[in-house]
């Protein structure tokens, strides 16, 4: 972004007002020096869009509250903003904040509150692109799909960044269920398990452990909705046991898979 021109702009319908507007499109915006006291007390004040808006943060970070939730967003994690949902902003003055906008009447969420999603490799390159090009259109029905594909339960769930984190989290994002501790991937990758430990808590805000077990139960989602036993999925994904399985769900979720699945039905129904 360092080749793009920047100039002042106020755009109110992206919720950025003040902000440093990319030439290079409508759906990039680096929050300006110039507001820096102003973001500091608190970035943008509670307002509304009557569209729906997903925002992905590739440098930077932002904290968008809604209905007493903070959400945190970096180059791994966007965030889905309904129509009609009150929300606040903060973030780092050097931020760089690639917006969607949607039609609430043409595209519906399967949610009313905001939700993360884990931006996937595929879901970057287009966004980034999307940002880069002058004849991107709006209202993108394939673009709408593509930036829809993660569950919309799913946890938030940064990547590491470092070449052996990162490389450990692939292997984990394909296989949920390998057994191997920090130590042993360590040992596998001529690395001390605490600089991997480490890596995982600085690069992603949390231990090795539990962004594993997010992996997991956000991978658990699916299989649930298809139809597969509660014991089944909890083995497929890599629990040592259902009740283990169902406990970490209702911790995170604040419901059993049972009543996850039951509510999936009736809203299907």
């Amino acid at each position: 972004m360092a080749e793009t021109a920047l100039r002042p702009v106020r755009d109110d319908r992206a919720g950025v007002p003040g902000g440093l507007l990319a030439d290079a499109g409508a759906r990039a915006f680096a929050v300006p020096l110039a507001d820096e006291d102003f973001i500091a007390e608190g970035g943008h004040p509670p307002h509304v869009h009557d569209f729906h808006q997903f925002l992905y943060v590739p440098v930077g970070r932002i904290v968008v509250s809604a209905r007493g939730r903070d959400h945190e967003l970096s180059a791994s994690v966007a965030l889905w903003i309904p129509a009609g949902l009150p929300h606040s902003a903060r973030f780092d003055s050097e931020s760089l904040i690639v917006v969607e906008n949607f039609d609430a009447d043409l595209f519906a969420l399967p949610h009313s509150d905001a939700a993360a999603l884990n931006v996937t490799g595929a879901q970057r390159r287009l966004l980034l692109a999307r940002m880069r090009s002058t004849g991107a259109a709006e209202n993108d029905p394939e673009v709408f799909a593509a930036l829809r594909t993660e569950h919309p339960a799913a946890l938030p769930l940064p990547r590491p960044t470092s070449r052996t984190a990162a490389l450990v989290a692939q292997e984990l994002a394909r296989t949920p269920s390998d057994a191997r501790t920090a130590t042993e991937w360590a040992a596998e990758l001529y690395t001390s398990s605490t600089s991997l430990r480490r890596a995982f808590r600085a690069e992603t805000g949390m231990a090795f452990s539990e962004w594993r077990t997010r992996l997991r139960l956000n991978h658990s989602l699916g299989l649930l909705e298809q139809g597969q036993l509660v014991g089944a999925v909890a083995a497929r994904v890599g629990f040592v046991s259902t009740n283990g399985y169902i406990l970490a769900f209702r911790r995170y979720f604040g419901q059993t898979p049972g009543a996850f699945v039951k509510r999936h039905l009736d809203h299907s129904a």
